[in-house]
């Protein structure tokens, strides 16, 4: 598995709606200046976003975007999901384990759905609201204060 960069550049664009949506929607055109993302490639990411019930849009003068869950609900693998799909190493359907032999099976259980696991249960344990709070400390511990 490879994190493409539609799935990077969202998770990076998610933190940012999060991290600068307190109490107003988030133009894409903001976004996109602020990390440097194609303001284009951004309506891709959000229309797949949008779809996975993440973000929701407003029109009109004051539009954007704003979260559509709180940020404690919405994990790194909802994100990654919406935009990459399955996050299996491997991907096995049923057909395919009817049809394997045994070592294939052995292979499948003491590696592929182990590896398959762990990944699951690292990006769904970290929440949007994790990655606003470590980068809002990132963001103030930058300031140098003169007297």
């Amino acid at each position: 598995m490879k994190i493409s960069t539609k799935g990077r550049y969202g998770l990076k664009a998610m933190v940012d709606l999060a991290f600068n949506s307190i109490n107003d929607s988030v133009t894409l055109k903001s976004i996109s200046q602020r990390q440097n993302i194609s303001e284009g490639y951004l309506e891709q990411i959000f229309s797949s976003l949008r779809k996975g019930g993440l973000v929701k849009g407003k029109k009109g003068s004051q539009g954007g975007y704003v979260l559509a869950k709180s940020m404690n609900e919405i994990t790194v693998g909802d994100i990654l999901r919406s935009l990459e799909g399955d996050l299996s190493v491997v991907e096995v359907d049923e057909e395919q384990i009817v049809k394997e032999d045994r070592l294939d099976g052995c292979i499948r259980n003491n590696v592929w759905d182990k590896i398959n696991s762990s990944i699951n249960k690292i990006v769904d344990s970290v929440t949007l609201e994790d990655l606003v709070i470590n980068y809002n400390s990132v963001v103030t511990s930058n300031y140098m204060y003169y007297i």
